[in-house]
């Protein structure tokens, strides 16, 4: 199984230096104001590609402080589950 790992990662970065080489013709791209930027077309599809990474991994950031938090919070209501403490649960309330 290693193996067969081994060599799908080593056709994956001949199949990704064959693209890069294709693609290393100069680009311009052109922003606002007049200004631009010339570097070759791999390098603009490499920064999109990581910058898409850092987006996604930033709009998941928050998400995972937020069950990171419940997780906690369940966490702190089993100790005192097991301890003999019931914790206030307004429920308990609409039982009686």
């Amino acid at each position: 199984m290693r193996y067969l790992l081994r060599i799908v990662e080593l056709a994956l970065l001949v199949l990704l230096v064959a693209i890069t080489v294709q693609n290393s013709q100069s680009v311009e791209f052109r922003l606002f104001f007049g200004q631009s930027w010339n570097a070759p077309l791999i390098v603009y599809l490499l920064g999109f590609f990581v910058g898409g990474i850092l987006l996604g991994l930033l709009g998941t950031f928050s998400y995972y402080l937020r069950m990171r938090r419940e997780l906690s919070h369940l966490k702190k209501e089993l100790r005192q589950l097991h301890q003999g403490k019931v914790p206030n649960d307004p429920s308990d309330v609409l039982a009686d």
